[in-house]
Protein backbone atom coordinates (compact mmCIF):
# COMPACT_ATOMS: atom_id res chain seq x y z
CA UNK A 1 0.00 0.00 0.00
CA UNK A 2 1.34 3.43 -0.97
CA UNK A 3 0.16 6.67 0.62
CA UNK A 4 0.01 9.77 -1.56
CA UNK A 5 0.45 13.12 0.14
CA UNK A 6 1.50 16.58 -1.04
CA UNK A 7 0.60 16.00 -4.69
CA UNK A 8 1.35 19.17 -6.71
CA UNK A 9 -1.55 21.50 -7.51
CA UNK A 10 -3.82 19.66 -5.05
CA UNK A 11 -5.05 21.17 -1.78
CA UNK A 12 -3.44 19.76 1.34
CA UNK A 13 -5.56 17.43 3.42
CA UNK A 14 -7.62 19.28 6.04
CA UNK A 15 -7.28 16.42 8.50
CA UNK A 16 -5.20 13.38 9.40
CA UNK A 17 -5.56 11.46 6.13
CA UNK A 18 -3.75 10.92 2.82
CA UNK A 19 -4.81 12.53 -0.42
CA UNK A 20 -4.96 9.03 -1.91
CA UNK A 21 -3.97 5.44 -1.19
CA UNK A 22 -2.72 3.03 -3.82
CA UNK A 23 -3.69 -0.56 -2.98
CA UNK A 24 -3.29 -3.35 -5.49
CA UNK A 25 -4.69 -2.25 -8.83
CA UNK A 26 -6.80 0.57 -7.35
CA UNK A 27 -6.24 4.16 -6.24
CA UNK A 28 -8.64 5.35 -3.54
CA UNK A 29 -8.80 9.14 -3.61
CA UNK A 30 -9.95 11.01 -0.53
CA UNK A 31 -12.86 13.36 -1.07
CA UNK A 32 -11.94 16.66 -2.67
CA UNK A 33 -13.67 19.85 -1.60
CA UNK A 34 -13.46 23.10 -3.61
CA UNK A 35 -10.29 24.50 -2.07
CA UNK A 36 -8.19 26.47 -4.53
CA UNK A 37 -4.70 25.04 -3.91
CA UNK A 38 -3.07 28.39 -4.76
CA UNK A 39 -4.94 30.30 -2.03
CA UNK A 40 -5.80 27.45 0.34
CA UNK A 41 -9.38 28.68 0.56
CA UNK A 42 -12.80 28.01 -0.93
CA UNK A 43 -13.29 30.92 -3.32
CA UNK A 44 -16.45 30.02 -5.24
CA UNK A 45 -19.67 30.74 -3.38
CA UNK A 46 -22.05 28.94 -5.76
CA UNK A 47 -22.19 25.17 -6.27
CA UNK A 48 -21.31 25.37 -9.97
CA UNK A 49 -17.97 27.07 -9.30
CA UNK A 50 -17.31 24.75 -6.41
CA UNK A 51 -18.03 21.68 -8.58
CA UNK A 52 -15.57 22.91 -11.21
CA UNK A 53 -12.87 23.44 -8.57
CA UNK A 54 -13.47 19.98 -7.08
CA UNK A 55 -13.11 18.36 -10.51
CA UNK A 56 -9.97 20.41 -11.18
CA UNK A 57 -8.54 19.15 -7.90
CA UNK A 58 -9.40 15.55 -8.78
CA UNK A 59 -7.79 15.90 -12.22
CA UNK A 60 -4.62 17.32 -10.60
CA UNK A 61 -4.48 14.48 -8.08
CA UNK A 62 -4.88 11.90 -10.84
CA UNK A 63 -2.33 13.68 -13.05
CA UNK A 64 0.20 13.48 -10.21
CA UNK A 65 -0.06 9.70 -10.61
CA UNK A 66 -0.13 9.78 -14.45
CA UNK A 67 -3.84 8.92 -14.42
CA UNK A 68 -6.94 10.47 -16.03
CA UNK A 69 -10.66 10.73 -15.32
CA UNK A 70 -11.30 7.99 -17.90
CA UNK A 71 -9.73 5.55 -15.42
CA UNK A 72 -12.23 6.35 -12.66
CA UNK A 73 -14.40 3.31 -11.93
CA UNK A 74 -16.54 4.79 -9.10
CA UNK A 75 -17.36 8.30 -7.94
CA UNK A 76 -19.29 9.44 -4.90
CA UNK A 77 -20.72 12.95 -4.91
CA UNK A 78 -21.70 14.54 -1.61
CA UNK A 79 -24.01 17.56 -1.80
CA UNK A 80 -25.00 19.91 0.99
CA UNK A 81 -28.34 20.36 -0.80
CA UNK A 82 -29.83 17.79 -3.19
CA UNK A 83 -31.56 20.69 -4.96
CA UNK A 84 -28.11 21.41 -6.43
CA UNK A 85 -28.08 18.06 -8.26
CA UNK A 86 -29.37 19.52 -11.58
CA UNK A 87 -26.71 22.26 -11.39
CA UNK A 88 -23.82 19.86 -10.72
CA UNK A 89 -24.82 17.05 -13.08
CA UNK A 90 -23.97 18.84 -16.37
CA UNK A 91 -20.61 20.03 -14.98
CA UNK A 92 -19.78 16.48 -13.90
CA UNK A 93 -20.92 15.11 -17.30
CA UNK A 94 -18.78 17.65 -19.16
CA UNK A 95 -15.69 16.71 -17.12
CA UNK A 96 -16.11 12.97 -17.69
CA UNK A 97 -17.27 13.19 -21.31
CA UNK A 98 -18.28 9.81 -22.75
CA UNK A 99 -16.78 7.98 -19.77
CA UNK A 100 -19.51 7.14 -17.27
CA UNK A 101 -18.15 5.50 -14.11
CA UNK A 102 -20.48 4.09 -11.48
CA UNK A 103 -21.66 6.93 -9.24
CA UNK A 104 -23.58 7.61 -6.08
CA UNK A 105 -24.87 11.03 -5.07
CA UNK A 106 -25.94 11.69 -1.52
CA UNK A 107 -27.11 14.71 0.45
CA UNK A 108 -25.24 15.36 3.68
CA UNK A 109 -25.85 17.59 6.69
CA UNK A 110 -22.53 19.36 6.28
CA UNK A 111 -19.12 19.27 4.60
CA UNK A 112 -15.68 20.46 5.72
CA UNK A 113 -15.05 24.22 5.68
CA UNK A 114 -18.67 24.88 4.70
CA UNK A 115 -18.24 23.40 1.21
CA UNK A 116 -21.37 22.77 -0.87
CA UNK A 117 -19.91 19.71 -2.66
CA UNK A 118 -17.30 16.99 -2.18
CA UNK A 119 -16.37 14.22 -4.61
CA UNK A 120 -14.30 11.09 -3.99
CA UNK A 121 -13.20 8.64 -6.67
CA UNK A 122 -11.78 5.16 -7.03
CA UNK A 123 -9.47 4.67 -10.00
CA UNK A 124 -8.32 1.52 -11.78
CA UNK A 125 -4.56 1.57 -12.29
CA UNK A 126 -4.29 -1.03 -15.04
Amino acid sequence: MDLINNAPNVPSAVGPYSQAVRSGSLLFCSGQIPINPASGTIEATEVEGQARQVLTNIKALLASQNLELRQVVKATVFLKDMADFPKVNPIYAEAFGDHKPARSTVAVAGLPLGALIEIEVIVELT
